[in-house]
């Protein structure tokens, strides 16, 4: 069973930055070489939405439009880890953020994040 956990979130001011972490465990396969890494956010209110995605074995990536420039998707050498970095915070990026591997049902139970106006 794999096991996706997020690690990293908290509460930062405006123009601030935070890196969560996904750290994924339970079987003896690089998780996020295999599948793709992704981070999704979740406002209350709001669809989950998809905030970027590392596909490793392709070395591309993919930001939302509201995040790019601002945030980094990235990956550990063992891939089994997947970062996001968040820059110049915003208190529209107020979410719980997950971790999610591409194309399975693999998701973390998120890490929260706020921003204040």
């Amino acid at each position: 069973q794999v096991q996706l956990v997020e690690s990293g979130g908290g509460l930062v001011q405006p123009g601030g930055a935070l890196r969560l972490s996904c750290a994924a465990s339970g079987i003896s396969l690089a998780v996020f070489s295999r599948y793709g890494g992704e981070w999704y956010r979740q406002a209350p209110g709001k669809q989950r939405e998809l905030v970027a995605r590392i596909q490793w074995s392709e070395t591309t990536t993919f930001y939302a439009d509201s995040v790019k420039g601002r945030f980094t998707i990235s990956t550990d050498n063992n891939m089994e880890t997947v970062y996001i970095q968040m820059n110049s915070l915003k208190p529209e990026d107020s979410a719980v953020y997950y971790c999610h591997a591409r194309d399975t049902n693999w998701w973390g139970r998120g890490t929260q994040v706020t921003v204040p106006a």
